[in-house]
């Protein structure tokens, strides 16, 4: 792939935004990139986890200045279809299989707060800075806002999708978009802290676990949805792997998947 560098280090894999040069802008072809790394490894039975991180000072300052070129001139026909690209993206990212974790060691604009949305959990520098500048540009965070919203909450969204006002890694943190701020020096170390904890986890259970988490956000409690959950935890409690770890647990072993 040209944009991306994707590494597997025993069972994590890592898929590397590698555009420092525009500050890991997206066009068309870093999408189409992005929506296959994605798919193939939430396929890849070797794979636990993964990791999406950047090169560069920036983590992704949206899209790319070449490619808005280009789509200034687009028919409505031709910019429904980009726009479809980009949300079969983060739909994907989002649905994956496999937990996904953010590693932002710089800032985050526009469509690039799409991406880390799109991640089950994001660790971030305490240097970077954040924005959803759309509304400068005459445009709106349509294709990003479903999981931008879920990310930081529409509260929050309310005044950074209005005002594009810039804020830093403290504020992200403190409305919850992402799970942990650090100094650059200590990132990796973090990054691991999390990624060790989804690779000691059952696989099986962490898979049924990220689709229970979709089924139930945002949901109401009503009969139909607490009836999913009954079962939901009457298969997995009768589930091969469910059915190990509990048995390890009881006879103080380790369960098969960590043997």
């Amino acid at each position: 792939m040209k944009s991306l560098q994707i590494s597997l280090s025993g069972a994590i894999a890592t898929v590397t935004l590698n555009r420092p040069e525009v500050r890991n802008a997206f066009n068309d072809e870093v999408i189409l990139e992005l929506t296959a790394a994605f798919t193939q490894l939430g396929q890849d039975p070797q794979v636990r986890a993964i990791v999406l991180a950047a090169e560069g000072p920036a983590f992704c300052a949206g899209a790319d200045l070449n490619w808005m070129r280009r789509m200034a001139d687009y028919t409505h026909a031709e910019n429904l279809a980009d726009a479809a690209q980009l949300a079969e993206m983060l739909r994907v990212i989002y649905t994956c299989p496999k937990p996904t974790v953010a590693r932002i060691q710089g800032d985050v604009y526009a469509g690039g707060m799409g991406l880390v949305a799109a991640c089950d959990m994001a660790v971030s520098v305490d240097t970077a800075n954040y924005c959803l500048s759309e509304v400068k540009l005459g445009l709106y965070p349509a294709t990003i806002s479903p999981y931008v919203i879920r990310a930081m909450g529409a509260r929050a969204a309310h005044r950074y999708f209005l005002t594009a006002e810039r804020f830093d890694a403290v504020e992200a943190l403190r409305l919850g978009f992402v799970h942990a701020v650090v100094a650059a020096e200590q990132l990796d170390d973090k990054l691991t802290e999390i990624t060790q904890a989804l690779v000691t986890a059952s696989p099986n259970a962490v898979k049924e676990c990220k689709a229970l988490l979709h089924d139930v956000a945002g949901k109401d409690i009503d009969a139909g949805l607490i009836g999913r959950t009954v079962d939901g935890i009457a298969s997995i409690r009768a589930s091969a792997e469910g059915k190990e770890g509990v048995q390890a647990f009881l006879g103080k072993r380790k369960p098969s998947w960590l043997v």
